[in-house]
């Protein structure tokens, strides 16, 4: 295969990738706490292809990762009381099936036996453990450093932790974040949690929906300079058969 076929392919497969991202991205334009993903790429070199005496090497566009950004979304209110957002930086913590996982999904619930759980029922952490409310203790009042709070008296305490290096996370799914090395994340100092308020995701949908048509335009520039090279190639051997 010609060099500008592989080269021309190769830019395709990343732009399929870059197609998931961005589609993606629109899709949980409205998930709390989602964080826009970008792709990023980097350009490789090949063994260096001869051609009418000349060596060159052939560059191919890579797929070299997901970038997230994690820039605040915007607060929204909502008045249910275990809604919480965090304005500033840090995470929830929360126990699963598969250990510790972080999240800045706030949309939290009371399971049957009173424990304060994600949407997918796994346990929110707080004060080293679960966290177990009695609803009949009357309403659930939370500060902004996240005591619990039922007629005055603590009950609990929601946790919001942060890492100094975001590039530890690594998605799980669900909304979830994983931290992928040794270095255990420290309590937040800044963050102030909000009762009753959930953060949207960052995306900028109009930017999102722009990016999409950019990357069908550019595919199908692509798939234009294949069938351009194909049939240059194709007359080529045309002529040089007529000739012998």
């Amino acid at each position: 295969m010609d060099n500008a076929m592989y080269v021309t392919l190769s830019r395709q497969m990343v732009l399929h990738r870059e197609l998931d991202i961005v589609a993606n991205n629109i899709a949980n334009a409205d998930t709390a706490g989602f964080k826009l993903e970008d792709m990023m790429t980097r350009a490789d070199q090949a063994a260096p292809a001869k051609t009418a005496g000349i060596t060159a090497p052939v560059t191919f566009v890579m797929d070299d990762g997901v970038a997230r950004d994690f820039k605040q979304g915007a607060l929204n209110a909502t008045g249910a009381p275990l809604d919480l957002a965090i304005d500033g930086k840090g995470f929830f913590a929360v126990n699963t099936a598969g250990g510790p996982r972080y999240t800045r999904d706030g949309r939290f619930k009371l399971d049957e036996t009173g424990k304060v759980v994600t949407q997918d029922g796994n346990a929110v952490q707080g004060g080293g453990g679960d966290i177990v409310l009695d609803p009949a203790k009357g309403p659930i009042s939370i500060a902004e450093n996240g005591v619990i709070s039922q007629a005055g008296q603590k009950v609990g305490q929601v946790d919001v932790v942060m890492f100094d290096d975001l590039s530890a996370l690594s998605k799980d799914g669900n909304n979830l974040f994983r931290n992928t090395t040794n270095v255990q994340p420290q309590p937040s100092t800044s963050a102030k949690i909000r009762q009753g308020s959930l953060e949207g995701s960052n995306v900028q949908t109009l930017t999102q929906i722009t990016r999409l048509i950019e990357i069908n335009r550019a595919y199908e520039s692509m798939t234009n300079i294949m069938t351009q090279t194909s049939d240059l190639s194709r007359r080529s051997i045309q002529r040089l058969g007529s000739v012998n």
